[in-house]
């Protein structure tokens, strides 16, 4: 079995089973997984149904993974509502948070995960929900004609205080996931999130794929963000779209990341995030496989 510092993204069964995939077969999940050779997994609830689904399955989920001798340290908690303009959604939608956080505590986890916030986007009607938006999407968004910027920025900004606290109360971090068109899409922008909100335990979930496409300098970021990085989400990109390639595949430049890891003393995980819709990964078990083994050679240990 793979070390438990690399650890298999929920991305894997996204990949093969959609978004979400059913929460009722998270056993599968976990047994696949389990067999590709690791030890360490990730974990979702996405949106108010299947993360409902996931907290009643919680006990359950653990004896599996028990059995099959498998940790948990992040779970994704996606509740994109969490930064709506509208005070009773952001309340209701805390409440769900605490239930993700009552999950991963009960799932052994280090951490809960998200997407950092996004904004009050308004979408014509016929756009899905989807893991993320293309920048063409995002260009044709407009914004509710009601909402004023400083008012909304205090109140994201006390709600995600709330949030770090319930992390905290359950030990656990909150780890903010970049992607395009959230307001911690790079690291300037966590950097400002982080100083407003305050709070130790918010965390940056440093995003190799989703940083390059949008041109942050993966090393300075690493250089600039010591003590906040503790977990990397890994695949490769080619520099043109949002895509999750294996390692190796793209245009990102490995030796010099890897460098700089060692030069500040990284000692955190990796997930090894490949695939999506957006990736053209043939077959996608070699690729996490493959991929597992080449972080093996280039970072052996946590360090």
């Amino acid at each position: 079995m793979l070390p438990d510092h690399i650890t298999c993204c929920y991305l894997y069964p996204i990949t093969k089973y959609g978004y979400p995939p059913p929460a009722e077969q998270t056993g599968v999940y976990l047994q696949e997984m389990h067999d590709l050779g690791f030890s360490s997994v990730e974990l979702e609830g996405i949106h108010e149904p299947h993360l409902r689904m996931m907290y009643e399955g919680r006990f359950k989920t653990r004896e599996t993974m028990e059995r099959l001798g498998l940790s948990v340290p992040y779970f994704c908690i996606v509740l994109p509502e969490l930064s709506s303009p509208d005070r009773a959604t952001r309340d209701y939608n805390l409440k769900l948070f605490e239930k993700g956080c009552e999950t991963a505590h009960v799932l052994g986890a280090d951490g809960v995960l998200d997407n950092a916030p996004l904004p009050p986007y308004v979408f014509p009607e016929d756009v899905p929900v989807v893991r993320h938006y293309e920048e063409d999407v995002l260009m044709d968004a407009s914004f509710p004609q009601e909402m004023e910027w400083s008012r909304y920025w205090t109140d994201l900004v006390e709600t995600f205080r709330t949030a770090c606290d319930i992390a905290a109360h359950y030990n656990l971090t909150y780890q903010m996931h970049p992607c395009m068109g959230v307001l911690c899409a790079n690291t300037d922008g966590f950097i400002n999130f982080y100083n407003a909100v305050q709070r130790d335990n918010l965390r940056f979930n440093l995003d190799t794929a989703n940083q390059f496409v949008l041109k942050d300098n993966l090393a300075l970021s690493l250089r600039r963000l010591v003590g906040k990085v503790d977990y990397i989400h890994l695949s490769d990109n080619r520099g043109h779209h949002v895509e999750h390639l294996e390692p190796g595949k793209g245009a990102i430049n490995w030796d010099v990341f890897f460098n700089e890891l060692t030069r500040i003393g990284y000692k955190g995980r990796f997930g090894l995030d490949i695939g999506g819709s957006e990736s053209d990964i043939e077959d996608l078990d070699a690729a996490y496989t493959s991929a597992a083994r080449w972080l093996l050679k280039r970072w052996p240990s946590t360090g």
